[in-house]
């Protein structure tokens, strides 16, 4: 008798979570959200096994947040028939990455590496955590990990609630608009309908984002602020000479055995652009860095085609502009021999 009264409330307690969990999705569906993924360290470390494969059949990709919105990978897979493997990491240098690739040697493929310049050039230990804390992950992963994370995104391509970034509960209590106090700042949080994020690790913008001019604005506000409230003089001297020589170091790894690198810049615009292009001129940092290295490189203003674009929020591309820009950059890849010569009748937009 006690049995069938603990079963008849551990179906009731289960029932009711069913109905909760149902409504809190059926809530977030209304209000236009799809199922995402969570770009976690996780689903790096999943992308970062994908790296081995023939120089042929596949490109490495790492860099910051806008490679992720600029290179349309179903694009890039299509016209080119190689697969991208995208281990950019948001708000992040990726130096940390590319020393994480030079130092494995099974890896001798074909690597694009985006260059950010705030971020890429930065010593702030924030600019390099995320891509620490991946690629130790990615090392120590264990099994249950792998099973855990198996699990966790098929959860996510069917619920959208799951978004970590968007619906966890610290992330709806930062959500409430409190004035900041006296030795205390709130970082404003990033409009929820941004941007989605797919398995494969590329991200856009949503269509709600680019029709709502209030959010927009929020976005740039947002970057206006880091782009005002950074009181660090970029690096120079002695101190890139180091970071320049240590990412040469990197790159004469993999071309050693066999691999090949380029640097790309991606397109940005307005107050943004203006802001990068006043703190890291041209010739101070992107030169010096091809240069240093000696490695080619594709910069967006170099080639009238790509020299033209106007990010919604200044700093990424939108979805439409990535389908155009990714036709553009695998003809300029291929212009530098970057693919095989049965390819070469592929890279025209």
């Amino acid at each position: 008798m006690e049995t069938t009264k603990m079963a008849r409330a551990a179906l009731l307690s289960l029932a009711i979570a069913l109905v909760f969990l149902l409504a809190w999705e059926s809530f977030w569906r209304s209000k236009g959200f799809i199922p995402t993924y969570n770009d976690d360290k996780a689903l790096w470390a999943m992308k970062r096994t994908e790296i081995y494969q023939p120089s042929g059949s596949a490109t490495v990709f790492i860099g910051s947040s806008r490679i992720k919105f600029n290179l349309d990978i179903p694009t890039w897979e299509k016209i080119t028939g190689e697969k991208a493997v995208q281990l950019a990491l948001v708000g992040t240098s990726p130096i940390l990455t590319l020393q994480d690739l030079a130092d494995d040697e099974k890896f001798a493929g074909k690597l694009v590496v985006d260059v950010t310049e705030p971020l890429f050039f930065s010593q702030n230990p924030a600019f390099h955590q995320s891509a620490k804390e991946s690629v130790a992950y990615y090392h120590q992963q264990t099994p249950a990990e792998k099973v855990s994370t198996a699990i966790g995104l098929a959860l996510e391509s069917q619920l959208a609630f799951l978004e970590e970034r968007r619906f966890s509960l610290n992330t709806l209590l930062n959500d409430i608009p409190l004035p900041n106090r006296p030795g205390v700042f709130q970082f404003p949080a990033f409009p929820k309908t941004f941007e989605w994020n797919t398995l494969n690790r590329q991200t856009y913008m949503s269509d709600m984002f680019l029709a709502d001019s209030a959010a927009l604005k929020r976005q740039t506000d947002i970057w206006a602020m880091l782009i005002m409230g950074n009181p660090e003089p970029p690096i120079a001297g002695k101190e890139l000479d180091e970071v320049l020589a240590g990412i040469k170091t990197s790159v004469d790894k993999i071309r050693s055995r066999g691999g090949r690198v380029i640097f790309v810049r991606t397109p940005s615009s307005g107050p943004m652009e203006a802001g990068e292009q006043q703190a890291f001129p041209l010739e101070q940092y992107w030169s010096r860095l091809l240069d240093a290295t000696d490695t080619p490189g594709i910069h967006y203003k170099d080639h009238p085609e790509t020299a033209h674009y106007i990010c919604p929020e200044w700093s990424h591309l939108s979805p439409t502009d990535a389908v155009d820009y990714t036709h553009h950059l695998v003809k300029q890849l291929g212009e530098k021999g970057w693919f095989a010569l049965n390819k070469s009748d592929l890279v025209n937009p």
